[in-house]
């Protein structure tokens, strides 16, 4: 599926085909890029009642002001209530880069983010987020479905093979489900 124009005006769109494929595939799992958490809360009832399990990646603490956590509390008590799990941790392309980034002026994660964004911004974080949930053992090595946005909402969806960042080439993008056309 291509989206003329990217945003969160997709979302219902692509959790409505991720939800097709999940049933298709007999996925397991399923992980969504979040922000505030109001794109994991679409996503849990979306999958409400299926055999699979919702991981909501989040930002981690600080990403914009040093302790501060951009997920709303609400909406993270929401996800879990309808059985989603929310992970905050370290976003693998851009936390370490930037750091060193900022030291010594330039960053191979910097680069490696770069390249994925020549797909679309949505797939560089449907990639990201895999291997920040993989770190975090909440989801094994097998066939997963991630999905992110452009800014907010959900425009992109990947089918991908899911391994830890140390193993970052490991990370196979099997399929992309949806995205948006990039201008």
């Amino acid at each position: 599926m291509h989206f003329s124009a990217p945003g969160p005006e997709n979302t219902e769109a692509t959790l409505k085909l991720v939800k097709e494929e999940i049933e298709k595939r007999g996925i397991e799992y399923v992980l969504v890029a979040s922000t505030t958490g109001a794109t994991g809360v679409k996503a849990a009832r979306a999958f409400l009642g299926l055999k699979v399990k919702l991981v909501v990646v989040t930002h981690n603490a600080g990403f914009k002001e040093p302790g501060d956590r951009e997920i709303e509390p609400e909406l993270k008590a929401e996800i879990e209530k309808l059985d989603g799990t929310v992970y905050t941790g370290t976003m693998v392309l851009r936390s370490l880069g930037r750091a060193i980034k900022n030291s010594v002026g330039y960053s191979d994660n910097e680069i490696v983010a770069q390249v994925l964004r020549m797909f679309g911004q949505g797939i560089k974080v449907c990639v990201e987020i895999v291997a920040m949930a993989a770190d975090a053992g909440l989801v094994p090595p097998v066939n997963v479905i991630a999905v992110a946005g452009t800014g907010r909402g959900a425009d992109t969806a990947c089918l991908i093979s899911a391994d830890s960042s140390n193993r970052f080439f490991g990370i196979k993008v099997r399929e992309i489900l949806a995205k948006p056309r990039e201008f």
